[in-house]
């Protein structure tokens, strides 16, 4: 049965839905409608008689052609203009359109134009795709080329004799030169004779045309095109200019009075609409996403496609006796492509497909939220089978009983009407609930269950593979140099999710574009990727020579110590450039995706992370504060070592890192962190980090000690070079000198606001100004 079936009109007297409103004229508002439509018909139609209406494109071809009758004074071509509108005009008389003879003799042979460089947009507008441009040294015409104004080579355009052919001997082109610039192409000069009438066999006469166009955009190229020939009138338009003065006053008074009349008969009903869900019923008729945009997590999308698959043919699982998911929970960290997962089922299902965000449900009123979620099932319900996507989740699905509030609390309520909704005791079939989330770990459990969210979905972060494929589907949108390897930016982005990826793309057009390029090259992919991860090149930052001294002296001991000791992630650059907030950084790049760390490679990453304070040193025989956000990482990761992956001997396999979390306040104890061990295991594990940090620093002023004079070379190197790769830095410790050193650096003048300022003051090496370590550094974890 349909829906009117189902719910008859009430008759009068009776409660009537949200959406009804009693008493409403219906025959009042059609009649100020008609008299709008009318109005609008007076004040925009003009009248044309028996003129034929052309558009700008077919006057303008008939212009080139010479059709359009300039010289005479009972034929004039005028152009109207009126004071109440933008728009103008243009009347006249055009004369037949022009054929080739019959049996006249075609004369072919070749043109040039000498073209002006504003010229060449006009061309390829004229021609579309039927020029292309060529660099040559030098253009030599061939014998017999005909020179053409570029008003006679419209002119031939538009009557058909310049073919467009790539075939023909000397096809359409635009050749640039040193000297100038040429269009050159093959002519077809033919006998013109007047079109006559299919019916009469005669000549067709001159008719008059009219022509509207808009005076706002095409002012300049009128002026250009018509100033000579045609004459302007004015139109005095009366009728416009009362309507003009009337009808914005009149339709004023009509919507008030509609409004006020509205607003008295929805007293009482209008004050609880706010009640309404805000779910967004999405059509994605345009900049439809599927799932063949969605690359890298093909688990993901497998199973959520399962659910499509079951939405387009459930009986195809129902015969087994499987029956259709309740809820899908997709879990994954920003950036992994959780509502573009979304998005693409919403392009992939023919089924209603309901958007909201978590945030939506929750409103300053107690009781608001729990409605929300009654009325969006209630949607869903009447048009089942149906999807509905719920962003950031943990907004509204919050543990509950933690923290602060009660069963009274507005999100709490929110929270049980959906577990209710969900699956309680009146479920709601057909209604498919699709969240994410990148906070699983704060969810109520009853929310997780089966039954309600009876799938989780884990988006993870893409592998290499994973990452090439994403990129070759951001790359769709730019022009990428044809020799460009994405597997190389794939394998040097680990770690980077799909949003990330897609940054690092736009930075690269963006930078292909400032250099003036004609294609995005492998260059400016890693030089997008140093920017992303690392931060932007400062090369303008005013350091004393002193902080850049100490600078390259730190960043010497980091290096060195990367390059010799085994179980380091391979060197990728070491640079004393600030860039971004940092004032030099030593960078390197995993072979592959890691997954776990091992505790040598622990210990060596400790080791370099020394490297900076002790190599600094050696130079000044002082210490500055350059080290602290290399004292910060270390102990971070010794204490990883010693408390969460059990690397301590003394304290074993045991976690000790409850303690340490942030305090989260749907969750934590108000009172402060509640710690899990006694006073002297918290000796022990400060002695154990303090031990680990100890042997570190000691193992590494061992070797830069032993190597003060490589240490020294490579000093100096950033000093003259300022950015060294791997191959430079394996030059000087094998061979004592670089065999390929970079090209010097010409870095930009400081300007004189700067010069004027003092030095900025070296808040540390690696790290920005509030102490935060600079990810992919020496020191970083992984």
């Amino acid at each position: 049965m349909s829906d009117q079936q189902n719910n008859p009109t009430p008759p009068p007297g009776q409660n009537r839905g949200p959406g009804d409103s009693p008493g409403f004229n219906w025959r009042l508002l059609g009649l100020l409608s008609v008299a709008v439509v009318i109005l609008g018909i007076a004040y925009f139609v003009q009248p044309t008689g028996n003129a034929e209406i052309l558009s700008y494109s077919q006057f303008r071809k008939a212009w080139d052609q010479g059709r359009i009758v300039t010289d005479e004074a009972e034929k004039p071509l005028q152009i109207v203009t009126s004071d109440s509108s933008s728009d103008v005009t243009i009347t006249g008389w055009i004369s037949p359109e022009m054929v080739p003879a019959p049996n006249s003799k075609t004369e072919s042979g070749s043109f040039q134009v000498i073209l002006d460089p504003d010229l060449q947009k006009e061309v390829r507008e004229i021609a579309g795709e039927g020029v292309t441009n060529v660099q040559e040294a030098s253009f030599q015409a061939p014998a017999g080329t005909r020179t053409l104004t570029f008003a006679d080579f419209r002119k031939a355009h538009a009557l058909g004799e310049i073919p467009q052919d790539k075939n023909v001997e000397n096809p359409l082109r635009i050749v640039t030169t040193p000297e100038a610039t040429i269009l050159t192409g093959t002519i077809n000069s033919y006998d013109y004779v007047a079109k006559k009438d299919a019916q009469t066999n005669k000549e067709e006469a001159t008719r008059q045309f009219t022509v509207p166009v808009s005076g706002t955009i095409l002012k300049d190229q009128l002026a250009t095109l018509l100033s000579s020939k045609a004459k302007y009138k004015k139109d005095p338009a009366y009728l416009r200019s009362a309507i003009s003065m009337f009808l914005p006053f009149l339709l004023i008074i009509a919507l008030l009075f509609f409004l006020f009349r509205q607003q008295m008969k929805s007293a009482g009903r209008g004050a609880m609409s706010f009640g309404k869900s805000k779910a967004r019923l999405l059509t994605m008729d345009r900049n439809k996403v599927t799932f063949k945009d969605v690359a890298g997590i093909q688990e993901a999308k497998e199973e959520l496609f399962e659910i499509v698959d079951f939405l387009r043919d459930p009986r195809k699982f129902q015969k087994l006796g499987g029956s259709i998911p309740k809820g899908v929970l997709m879990v994954g960290s920003p950036g992994t492509g959780k509502t573009l997962l979304a998005r693409a089922i919403a392009g992939e299902a023919d089924v209603p497909f309901f958007s909201i965000s978590g945030s939506d449900f929750v409103e300053m009123f107690v009781g608001v939220g729990a409605s929300r979620v009654r009325d969006m099932f209630e949607q869903g319900k009447k048009h089942a089978p149906c999807l509905i996507f719920i962003d950031e989740i943990d907004a509204v699905g919050r543990h509950r009983g933690h923290g602060m509030g009660g069963g009274h609390d507005e999100r709490e309520q929110t929270l049980n009407q959906l577990l209710v909704e969900m699956d309680g005791f009146d479920t709601q079939e057909g209604v498919i609930i699709i969240a994410a989330t990148n906070r699983p770990d704060v969810l109520d459990p009853a929310l997780l269950r089966p039954g309600r969210f009876d799938r989780q979905v884990t988006v993870s972060l893409p592998d290499v593979n994973g990452r090439e494929e994403i990129l070759r589907v951001h790359v769709k949108k730019i022009k990428l140099a044809a020799n460009t390897d994405l597997a190389v930016v794939a394998r040097g982005t680990p770690g980077f999710s799909g949003a990330e990826l897609a940054n690092l793309v736009n930075e690269a057009a963006l930078l292909a574009a400032r250099k003036g390029m004609t294609a995005v090259t492998l260059a400016e992919m890693e030089e997008a990727r140093d920017k992303v991860r690392w931060g932007r090149e400062r090369r303008s930052l005013a350091m004393s020579d002193k902080e850049r001294v100490g600078t390259a002296w730190h960043e010497a001991g980091h290096a060195y110590l990367n390059m010799v000791l085994p179980h380091t992630h391979p060197l990728h650059k070491v640079t004393i450039i600030p860039r971004g907030p940092y004032l030099g950084a030593t960078m390197y790049l995993p072979d592959g995706d890691k997954y776990s760390t091992q505790k040598k490679e622990a210990l060596a990453n400790l080791i370099v992370t020394m490297g900076g304070r002790i190599a600094e040193a050696f130079h000044s025989d002082d210490v500055s504060n350059g080290a602290s956000g290399d004292i910060r990482q270390a102990t971070s990761l010794a204490r990883a070592m010693v408390c969460e992956w059990g690397m301590s001997d003394k304290l074993g396999m045991v976690e000790y890192g409850d303690g340490d979390g942030p305090v989260f306040l749907g969750r934590g104890d108000m009172g402060g962190r509640k710690v899990n061990y006694s006073g002297h295991t918290a000796k022990v594990i400060d002695e154990e980090i303090k031990g680990f940090i100890d042997n570190a620093y000691a193992e590494a002023e061992r070797v830069l000690t032993e190597n003060r004079e490589v240490v020294e070379k490579i000093a100096m190197a950033l000093l003259e070079y300022e950015t060294l790769d791997a191959s430079h830095l394996r030059d000087i410790i094998d061979f004592g000198e670089m065999r390929n050193p970079p090209s010097a650096p010409k870095p930009p003048p400081v300007p004189d606001e700067l010069r004027k300022k003092p030095a900025a003051k070296a808040t540390g090496d690696d790290r920005p100004d509030d102490g935060t370590p600079i990810p992919g550094a020496v020191g970083a974890p992984a």
